[in-house]
Order: structure tokens, then sequence, then C-alpha cells
């Protein structure tokens, strides 16, 4: 379907033409006037659907996110944002805000992605055993053929590496810059991949790109100090990450996943 046809299924009307807009490797993104429509040639089951309760879930817990007008299987509509200037303490404040919010266990909701990529649903309080079975050894399997000889030491780092944990709590889930927007209105969140996990997550993706200025991190760290474990865990929090681009890019992703090995000293 095409962005027009969306709109018109959603029963909205566009306010001005289709204007193609960055949606990177894992859809299409469109202005049309007061709207925006994301869609995918070939979506995997559930993605929009994923989407509109991630947007909803991070707004509940009070960030700020673009209003979802409609979501099905061919797409989604959500309400246009303007830009604005940046706004990187109101950024800080509002993930430490979320960071913040301690929840009763860790997990999400079916259909789950990163990117297009599905993620194992259910729930748990032990977050060691959550993040090994749901998240890390799946992703380690997925790559295998990829990941070659790094196969087996990562899957003996990944059980034998003791993995901080300061509780559950929502998380944006693939926090890179890009999905950040500065709009008039503050800082928004976009393209969530939301569940519940440890905050170290959106901490490792933060630091994997960069894109956030010192001005940030001051006034997060100010409001929400990260443990010292916390800190120094971040690379290996990082193999998630990794992993993730393996799985869709491969290439120089592998080596960067060895380096992290090489820092921790497991190889």
């Amino acid at each position: 379907m095409n962005p027009q046809q969306i709109l018109q299924k959603s029963g909205l009307e566009a306010s001005g033409p289709a204007v193609p807009l960055s949606g990177g490797d894992m859809g299409e993104v469109w202005r049309l006037g007061d709207y925006v429509v994301k869609t995918h040639p070939n979506p995997p089951p559930g993605l929009f659907l994923a989407e509109e309760r991630g947007l909803r879930q991070l707004a509940a817990a009070g960030a700020r996110t673009p209003a979802v007008y409609w979501a099905g299987p061919e797409g989604i509509v959500l309400e246009y944002l303007p830009p604005g200037s940046d706004d990187w303490t109101g950024l800080a404040e509002m993930l430490a805000g979320l960071h913040a919010r301690r929840q009763r266990e860790y997990g999400g909701q079916e259909p789950l992605f990163i990117g297009r990529l599905p993620l194992a649903g259910g729930s748990g309080r032990d977050w060691r055993r959550f993040w090994l079975e749901k998240r890390l050894l799946p992703l380690i399997e997925l790559t295998a053929t990829r990941l070659g000889d790094l196969t087996a030491p990562l899957a003996r780092f990944a059980e034998g590496f003791d993995w901080p944990a300061e509780g559950p709590v929502p998380i944006h889930g693939d926090l890179w810059s890009g999905n950040v927007l500065m709009s008039r209105r503050g800082a928004a969140l976009i393209d969530p991949s939301a569940w519940v996990g440890e905050r170290a997550l959106d901490l490792a993706m933060m630091e994997l790109f960069g894109g956030f200025p010192t001005e940030f991190w001051s006034v997060y760290r100010s409001l929400l100090p990260v443990p010292a474990e916390v800190a120094q865990a971040t690379a290996a929090y990082q193999l998630y990450y990794l992993l993730v681009h393996v799985y869709f890019f491969g290439g120089g992703y592998v080596g960067s996943v060895g380096r992290v090995l090489e820092r921790y000293r497991a190889l």
C-alpha cells in the first residue's frame, strides 16, 4: 500500500503532498501534512501493532512520543512533530523519569520487535535468566553462521559474565540518536522496541553510536546516577545491539563483537 492509501484506510485526509522522510533500512516513511505514514513492502505480522503498543507504553510512562492515529498490518499513521531546537536537558529529564519507574517484572507482550527482528515475549523477575534465555543467547544462535569462530567464546562469555541489574524499568529498547526527535514541544522518542528491562540497555545503545552530548549525560547522571558496575558493563550490554546489526547487516559488526570480547579478555 502507498502512503495515501494507508491514510485513507485510517479515515484521515492528507493536508499536504506525500514527502519521503528518512526511514533507514526498516521501512518507508512519509509526511503527508499533519501526519506521518510508515509502511513496508513486506512487513512481518504485527510489526506496526507492536510499534503502536510501544509508543503508547512509553507515553503512559511519561515519555513524549508522537500520537498514534491508526495502526494495522500494512502500516501506521502518526502525528507529525515539527522540528524544534535541541533540548538535551529535557531529554535527560524525560529519560531519567522513564528509567526511575520501577516495574514488577521484566518482559513484554508479543508481537515485539527490534527493527524487523521478532523478540520473545513473556515475563520474569530473574533478570539474568530472562536476559540470557529471551534475548542474548537466541541472538547468538541466530547469528552463529556469521559469527563463525566467535560463536562459542561469545556464548561462554554471555553465560559467565556477571550482568549487573538495578531492577525492571520501562526502556525504549533501541535508543540511538536517530530515534530521538527534537520537536517544537521538546525531545520526543520514536521507533521503540519497548519492553521492561534494565536501563543499562538504553544507556549502552546511546553510547554505542554516540550523538548524545556532555550536556545530556551531565543532567541525566545528576538525576539518576549510574553505578560503577553498570557503567563498566556498558560494552557487554552493547553486544545485544551489535548482534542485531550482525543479523541485519553482517560485515564489520562481527569484528566489533570480537573487540568487546577482547576488552573483557574473553578470547
